[in-house]
Order: structure tokens, then sequence, then C-alpha cells
């Protein structure tokens, strides 16, 4: 797998049948490891190790409903109430984060409504924060520590 621009993990990978698998940590099962896998592997455990995100309030996949169409959300991190308060979308490495990663999460983001957005494909990452009442949104630097995101809805 490529060098990506985040801390060092470890990673529970097998391989199975001439397949790679990892284990997911939030899903507690194996999953096929394909470059966007890496990322979302590699992302979720900064999250927790280094931003100090709760491993209960993350969660993998999360299907959600887009007028007929069923979409799956890649990382939903949810509050103390179990109501959305972040979508993470990750794209491969070699995938250029562009407008139409951004209008993807948006799609997502008008069905669950929450205050934080991040879009990473390992190398680049974007987190914005979302004030609906003011109806503006303003990129953060830096990822930002669990504390600073939970209190915010």
């Amino acid at each position: 797998m490529m060098e990506l621009n985040l801390p060092p993990a470890e990673l529970n990978i097998r391989k199975e049948n001439g397949k790679t698998y990892v284990f997911d940590r939030l899903r507690k099962q194996f999953v096929r490891l394909t470059p966007e896998e890496f990322v979302r592997q590699r992302f979720v455990s900064y999250l927790i190790t280094h931003k100090k995100y709760p491993q209960s309030r993350l969660a993998n996949e999360i299907g959600i409903e887009l007028g007929n169409v069923k979409k799956r959300c890649d990382t939903v991190l949810y509050d103390e109430y179990l109501h959305p308060l972040m979508i993470i979308e990750y794209k491969a490495p070699s995938v250029p984060v562009k407008q139409n990663t951004f209008d993807q999460i948006t799609r997502y983001n008008m069905r669950l409504n929450v205050p934080w957005l991040i879009v990473s494909n390992g190398i680049q990452h974007y987190c914005c924060r979302i004030d609906y009442e003011k109806r503006e949104y303003c990129f953060f630097k830096d990822i930002p520590e669990y504390e600073r995101v939970k209190g915010e809805r």
C-alpha cells in the first residue's frame, strides 16, 4: 500500500484464498483490503488514537436513503445522544479530492444534517464545520480533537 499522510497504525491484516483482508475495528469483522479501505482503517485509527474520538461513537458503512437511492456514508461520528455529528468520506490515495467528492458528501449531509464534514484520500484531508444558523462554513487546517467537535450541534 502507498504511504499516507497519517501516523502509522497497527492493522490486523490476513490473506485468504489469494485475497487480502483487514480487520475493521468498528464493524468487528474482516473486510477486503482495497486502497480506499486502507485509508479508512488508518484514518479511523488516527481519530481514535491521536484525536481521542471514542471508538464507540464511530460507525462505518452507514446506510442512508437519498430519495429512492440507497447510499452508504463511509464513517459517521455520533454524539452522546446517538445523533450524527460528522460524516467522513474516503477515497483511495490515487483518487484526487475534487469537487465531485465534496458534492457526494454534501448529498449525504442533506439527509443527516451534521455540523462536521471530512474528506480524505489519505494524503489530503479536508475538514469543515457548517454553521446552519449563519449559513456559512469554515475549513480547518487540521482535524480537530474530539473535545472540540463533541459539543457542537
